[in-house]
């Protein structure tokens, strides 16, 4: 760690010390501490850590004190303080997307997946800031509005959920929510030293934007300190809703029954090769599962040479509805003129490529069963997260030319959006570092509907290998 370097903590000793969301969740039912008391210590310490990281959208304080003091709030995490990420329907809050285009208005009602969010028992004290629309990698947005990184302020806070992991990361609250559309929740988990799970295509409600679109790429899920914690979270949102067609994944507290066969790859085959740090954090994990008694094999997924081009089209495709306001999904004051580089030279690219759509939406569409008939002798398949470790403030800004930041871009987040195309579920786990101390994730990534896989081997690699944690600074 560098002279220079500026790590921001919110651990202290008040009602949520060193605690994960299990153990605030523990501590309020036994009746240690209030659920008022919770929240209010989540308050002031997001007060004290946000004019560092800048990771507030905007603020529920009053609510939430009002949802603690209640006395009603049920469920797994019931009275843990919590955030939602800037895009999702949460009644009474605005969800800009990030966007200086999108009218600052409050919901009129909670979506789909944000009911099932506050069905754990969790309270929202304040919304999370995203890069515009989540395009991107990092939580930058035009005019050096920056979300930064608690294990140094230098660097990002990865994206487009960074503005969760940036208060999760700094101990202001325990676990907040993400979501995931080519990464977001794994990408900033990586980033900010976090455990995040991208779930299976359909294994949590659908928020209402999400749920039209025409291949499904984005899932919702949440940003933990620890794997007990991420594992609760779907436990306790499988009691409001389980869907049928896929294996429940029940409790996680141990690790699988059996050996495991596991494959690895550390480079990706559409991007340069991955960097020092990233290499060694994924050669650690690899003798780390070894010494667990698992078999690591080399492995090279057979996937497509298109698919690297179809996803960006899709990408692009995406953008071109958000600025053009399709269906009037943003209303009437939705500014135009507002909109950034980045979604701007997306969706011209989109206009040069139209004519693509009906192929590559139908191969991305065909891309799980693609996935399940090719996955191989493997149970997962081991693999960085990304191809380098967190960039610094301004390698992915949002006033640069589009060229520049999306061959910046494409580059970075080489691995992450197979899963979104096929709808598998993948985690990102904190078990590198560089050598000046910042978190490096691995990713782990499965068939269709095996999270609890997922979830039992990073229970024993947690174990063996304890994640680092701003609450210590070591």
């Amino acid at each position: 760690m560098t002279a220079a370097t500026t790590r921001i903590s919110a651990f202290t000793d008040d009602a949520l010390g060193t605690d994960d969301a299990t153990g605030v969740a523990e501590r309020i039912a036994r009746g240690e501490i209030s659920a008022q008391e919770a929240v209010d210590a989540a308050i002031a310490r997001v007060e004290v850590v946000n004019g560092d990281v800048n990771a507030v959208a905007a603020w529920d304080r009053d609510r939430a004190r009002r949802r603690a003091a209640s006395g009603r709030v049920r469920g797994a995490f019931a009275g843990v303080p919590t955030a939602t990420k800037d895009n999702i329907h949460v009644a009474g809050m605005p969800a800009t997307m990030g966007s200086r285009a999108v009218p600052s208005q409050p919901g009129e009602v909670d979506g789909a997946f944000t009911r099932q969010f506050l069905d754990t028992g969790v309270i929202p004290v304040c919304s999370t800031t995203m890069p515009e629309f989540g395009w991107t990698a990092t939580t930058e947005r035009v005019g050096g509005d920056v979300t930064r990184n608690p294990w140094d302020t230098a660097y990002s806070s990865g994206g487009s959920s960074g503005g969760s992991a940036a208060l999760v990361a700094s101990g202001a609250l325990p676990i907040a929510h993400g979501n995931d559309g080519g990464g977001s929740i794994r990408i900033p988990a990586a980033a900010c030293g976090l455990v995040g799970l991208k779930p299976s295509r359909g294994r949590l409600r659908l928020d209402e934007g999400n749920a039209s679109m025409p291949v499904k790429v984005v899932v919702d899920g949440v940003l933990t300190r620890s794997v007990r914690d991420t594992a609760r979270f779907f436990e306790a949102a499988e009691r409001s809703y389980r869907n049928p067609r896929l294996q429940p994944i029940g409790r996680v507290d141990d690790g699988p029954a059996r050996p495991l066969r596991i494959g690895v790859m550390v480079d990706s085959p559409f991007a340069p090769p991955s960097d020092a740090d990233t290499r060694a954090a994924v050669e650690r994990t690899r003798d780390l599962l070894e010494s667990l008694g698992h078999t690591v094999v080399e492995y090279a997924p057979p996937i497509p040479g298109f698919f690297k081009t179809d996803f960006e089209d899709y990408w692009s495709l995406l953008a071109w509805a958000v600025a053009k306001n399709r269906g009037g999904m943003f209303g009437p004051d939705f500014d135009t003129a507002a909109l950034d580089p980045l979604t701007l030279g997306l969706a011209k690219r989109f206009r040069r490529r139209a004519h693509r759509a009906p192929l590559f939406v139908a191969r991305l569409a065909a891309s799980g069963r693609f996935q399940e008939r090719t996955f191989g002798d493997v149970d997962l398949v081991l693999t960085p997260v990304l191809a380098t470790t967190a960039p610094r403030i301004g390698h992915l800004g949002a006033d640069q030319p589009f060229e520049v930041h999306f061959a910046r871009l494409v580059e970075y987040a080489a691995f992450t959006p197979l899963a979104n195309a096929t709808g598998a579920p993948a985690i990102s786990l904190p078990l590198g570092r560089t050598e000046d101390g910042r978190p490096v994730g691995v990713m782990l990534s499965a068939r269709l509907g095996e999270e609890r896989r997922l979830l039992e081997i990073a229970v024993d690699l947690e174990e063996a290998s304890p994640f680092a944690s701003l609450a210590s600074d070591d």
